[in-house]
């Protein structure tokens, strides 16, 4: 047989096939009418097994992995089918989302913003780059920006979330999950480490460098190349600040350029970071959900229930209406062992009919919180 014969015989396969999931799928509209009936849910985990075990075991040993992930994603097909026909109507979430951006219109170009560190703290930066006219309060600590907005002092706040060298700002995730806060909008920022010293002070004569643990991070190659004791500190800015009020010649700062012109000090190297493409990523935080106009992310927390499959489950959601996961985080569920809640960045309109289908089915998970809509900038 040729090519194109084999390609004939499983073309005619594919027209069996597809038949014979049309059919399954009319079940599972009965189904889901009968359940809505009887006020059923939708997940009957023991069947689900019950039918995986079957058909694994019918297709011997060779096929089963394939059988199983086949399965897997034909069952997850089947709940969603029978989520969309038991669902009420619009959800109260998407309600709000909706209400939020009908009347978000433009993002502001004035506010009372919240910054972590000092003047010329990279978070300054990313302010500045988001609004052009800010009023900034400095916080010394990341939850203090969270204090500030959940209290009113503050209209937003802005935080680093992730860098593209040192990953994920850990704690940030986990205030997020502390503080009833939303996202309205990020800011990728291309990072310049600089390290800066005294006017004076040669590189020969550093001993100590001090910076926020990121910044250490960013430039562990360039450190343990010249062998100084590593200080952590709460900002960059306010690390240079120090060497800047210290008088000691033998302390260095990692920081911004502008920090040097900023605090009097001199750059000893503009060239200290592990790699040249190095970006931190920051989100701009409110206390009441805001979404304005070009609204193309979405970020969500939910937890996924110990059973096989189902972190697959949530993930299947986006992939069958292909949307976009650009991002999923991990972070550990305070007083629980070894469980997780995951963070979820999405490529996605709120306005879109199949975002707010996933959105009105995810709120019906155990834990589910919706973080904010916005647009990232440059």
């Amino acid at each position: 047989m040729e090519l194109k014969d084999y390609r004939e015989q499983l073309d005619q396969i594919d027209d069996q096939l597809t038949a014979l999931f049309k059919r399954r799928m009319e079940t599972v509209r009965q189904v889901a009418d009968y359940k809505k009936e009887h006020n059923t849910p939708v997940l009957a985990a023991s069947r689900e097994r019950d039918i995986l075990y079957r058909v694994t075991g019918a297709c011997g040993e060779e096929l089963q992995e394939y059988t199983k992930i086949l399965y897997m994603t034909l069952l997850e097909l089947s709940r969603d089918y029978q989520e969309n026909r038991l669902s009420t109507g619009e959800s109260r979430l998407c309600r709000d989302i909706l209400a939020a951006a009908e009347g978000g219109g433009a993002f502001p170009s004035r506010a009372v913003v919240a910054c972590q560190g000092a003047e010329g703290a990279y978070s300054q930066l990313a302010c500045g780059k988001m609004f052009p006219l800010p009023q900034i309060m400095y916080c010394s600590r990341f939850d203090g920006v969270f204090r500030a907005v959940e209290t009113g002092m503050c209209r937003y706040g802005i935080l680093p979330i992730e860098n593209s060298s040192a990953g994920s700002v850990t704690e940030v995730y986990d205030l997020m999950e502390k503080y009833n806060c939303k996202i309205v909008r990020s800011l990728k920022l291309k990072v310049e480490h600089c390290l800066l010293a005294r006017p004076g002070v040669t590189l020969a004569a550093v001993k100590e460098v001090v910076a926020h643990e990121q910044a250490l991070n960013q430039c562990g190659e360039f450190l343990k190349n010249q062998g100084v004791k590593v200080t952590v500190f709460d900002n960059n800015a306010r690390a240079a600040q120090y060497v800047a009020e210290s008088g000691r010649t033998d302390v260095a700062a990692i920081a911004s350029a502008g920090c040097a012109g900023l605090y009097g000090l001199e750059v000893l190297s503009d060239r200290v970071a592990n790699t040249d493409h190095n970006y931190t990523r920051f989100i701009c935080i409110s206390k009441e959900l805001e979404i304005y106009e070009g609204a193309n992310r979405i970020t969500f927390v939910a937890s996924a229930s110990h059973r096989p499959g189902s972190l697959y489950s949530l993930i299947a959601k986006f992939a069958t209406r292909g949307l976009n996961i650009c991002k999923l985080e991990s972070r550990p569920i305070p007083g629980k062992d070894f469980e997780f809640r995951f963070y979820f960045d999405v490529e996605a309109s709120v306005l879109s009919p199949d975002t707010q289908t996933v959105l009105s089915q995810l709120e019906k998970e155990p834990f589910f919180t919706f973080l904010g809509a916005y647009s990232e900038v440059f």
